[in-house]
């Protein structure tokens, strides 16, 4: 069998042009891109895996996401990781932020953390989704319909 150089050749010959060096394909290797992560104080990421709802308008012009974490590590964190000023959703397209979260506590002690991302268009929506999928596919996750 002729490599496609070779049939390349044979053309331009028959054409009356001359032969052309052969031409080298290579093909692109598919490079890991960084795990999608959620992080409360930036640069540290949260390993609980939250527990998400997703809401969205019948027009699909908006929507919200509620993100559930059932006792996070981020509790058993020292004081010296810093604040949590926020939920920081971050994977290769850059990140996406809320600052609506809110500690639940039970019998004095945090419990859980509930933060909600608000979309305000189906572009916002989409993005969220493709950042979800990401970090499904990181944390071996799957999607369930109620």
């Amino acid at each position: 069998m002729q490599s496609l150089a070779q049939r390349r050749s044979i053309v331009a010959a028959r054409a009356g042009a001359a032969p052309r060096a052969p031409l080298r394909v290579s093909r692109s290797r598919s490079v890991a891109c960084e795990a999608a992560s959620m992080q409360f104080i930036k640069g540290i990421d949260e390993p609980t895996v939250p527990e998400v709802s997703l809401r969205r308008a019948r027009n699909g012009s908006s929507g919200s996401a509620q993100l559930l974490f059932d006792n996070p590590s981020i509790f058993q964190a020292s004081g010296e990781a810093g604040d949590i000023t926020g939920l920081f959703m971050i994977d290769e397209e850059g990140e996406l932020s809320t600052t609506d979260v809110k500690a639940k506590f039970v019998n004095g002690k945090p419990q859980a953390i509930e933060a909600k991302y608000n979309m305000r268009s189906s572009f916002e929506w989409d993005r969220f989704i493709r950042f979800m999928d990401r970090y499904a596919e990181s944390n071996g996750l799957g999607f369930e319909k109620k």
